[in-house]
């Protein structure tokens, strides 16, 4: 108990701000629980979190639209697949009938094509049922004018076909450090566009999404500081491996427990990402696996990764993206009604992701944001079939190991039904093109590179 309560719930509590009422911040602000009474698994209702400054009441499962199902095109190619909307119209039908109200969206997902599927999607609802969320995501230099930035958020409007956006985000504040910050939001007046937008009510709610340089968020809390600004809420990527460990995975990252810890200390509801860490704790090592299944039989391993995220009081909302509608029913259960982590189930999963930690894992979340790769390598496939070939144990790299044949086979058999041949890792020319999009900064092509020559070297095995 003593170890939890120096953690997550004990700095809320020695802030005071886990009052009687569960209320997050000053003045009314931030965020309150309006958990229903904890019933069996699946069998209550949506747990909502109430966002004091505009009481909208939020559901603790966002529905993440950065992955919707795609259905393959004739020509074979997935890059060339496209959006199913009628598997994403049945999705949020059944997300909007469970509870779920928060979706969260931007124009650079699914190739651009995000925001126009979900825009059909919502519109079939009444406006009132559910809140958008979406991104002001002026990557790239020649959207950093005002002309270019406007026009991208007056885009998005019709889009989403709708006249106001519940919930606005600068898109990966911290990614390129302040000279992108400046050039993307202030040196073109863009920052002041958007809060006058709020002021007139096209934007109900300004945030910031955060990845990268740590300076930019403390910029922007210390704008908030001095009065210049408001934050009605912040995006952060959360889990129970980054939550103290995300500087372990990449220098440039910066643990969750100490975005939360500021966000909190300010009032500033939270909106979580990557719960699942582009589901790498969906999948972990076998013993830690069964470790968390020796605990709740019944249980998912993602469930543990989804409770995590949400049980803190600050927490608005946990995004999801859930390709798959097993996804989501499995998502919605857990969620209806939460039941927290205890103080005991906190401390056993910060030493699970010690234990996840020691597997050379690549760190990667599936946001695809390295793709389209000029050379056609899938990147985030050959990571993801790595990575679990690591958690499953099949990497075996001395051809004396008596396991060697079968992982061999194992590890050559998924890749090739995985990744097609010429998408595979060997591929790669090393352009570097991938690097400056990659959030969490992995050194991709030294990483494809790696699972090439680990690939050829067994092909060349003899068994």
């Amino acid at each position: 108990m003593k170890k939890f309560d120096t953690g997550r719930r004990g700095f809320l509590r020695n802030l005071g701000i886990l009052g009687a009422a569960g209320v997050l911040g000053a003045c009314g602000a931030g965020v309150a629980s309006s958990d229903g009474a904890k019933s069996g698994r699946g069998q209550g209702a949506m747990t909502k979190r109430l966002n004091g400054a505009t009481g909208d009441s939020v559901s603790i499962l966002g529905y993440g639209c950065m992955r919707l199902p795609t259905k393959a095109l004739v020509s074979g190619n997935e890059a060339d697949d496209e959006i199913d909307q009628n598997a994403v119209n049945e999705s949020v039908d059944y997300a909007i009938a469970h509870g779920v109200n928060y979706f969260d969206t931007s124009p650079a997902y699914c190739k651009g094509h995000s925001e126009e599927a979900m825009g059909v999607a919502l519109s079939r609802h009444p406006r009132d049922k559910y809140y958008i969320a979406t991104k002001l995501s002026n990557f790239a230099p020649s959207t950093w004018s005002r002309e270019a930035s406007i026009g991208m958020f007056e885009n998005s409007l019709r889009m989403l076909r709708t006249d106001y956006v519940d919930y606005l985000l600068l898109h990966g504040i911290g990614m390129g450090g302040m000279e992108a910050f400046n050039g993307r939001y202030v040196d073109n007046g863009v920052l002041d566009y958007l809060c006058e937008k709020r002021r007139q009510g096209t934007i109900r709610n300004l945030g910031f999404s955060y990845h990268g340089d740590v300076a930019v968020f403390d910029h922007l809390l210390a704008m908030m500081d001095r009065g210049e600004i408001r934050w009605d809420f912040a995006q952060i990527q959360m889990n129970y491996i980054d939550w103290r460990h995300a500087k372990e995975i990449n220098e440039r990252n910066t643990d969750a427990e100490y975005l939360y810890g500021e966000l909190s200390k300010r009032g500033i509801p939270v909106v979580i990402m990557e719960p699942l860490l582009g589901g790498r704790l969906a999948s972990v090592p076998g013993p830690v696996a069964a470790k968390m299944k020796e605990r709740r039989p019944d249980d998912t391993l993602a469930s543990w990764a989804f409770r995590f995220a949400a049980t803190p009081e600050g927490v608005l909302t946990v995004l999801s993206g859930m390709t798959y509608m097993e996804h989501l029913k499995e998502n919605i259960a857990t969620y209806s009604a939460l039941e927290p982590l205890d103080a005991e189930e906190d401390a056993f999963l910060q030493r699970m992701a010690l234990e996840i930690l020691q597997n050379d894992t690549v760190p990667c979340t599936d946001c695809k944001y390295c793709m389209p790769c000029p050379y056609g390598v899938n990147i985030p496939g050959i990571f993801a079939h790595y990575n679990r070939c690591i958690n499953e144990g099949t990497v075996v790299r001395d051809g004396a190991d008596p396991d060697f044949a079968s992982s061999r086979s194992a590890f050559l058999f998924g890749y090739d039904r995985a990744v097609p041949r010429l998408r595979q890792a060997d591929r790669c020319v090393g352009c570097g093109a991938c690097l400056s999009h990659c959030p969490q900064g992995i050194a991709i092509p030294g990483r494809l590179h790696a699972i090439a020559a680990y690939a050829e070297s067994l092909r060349a095995s003899k068994i």
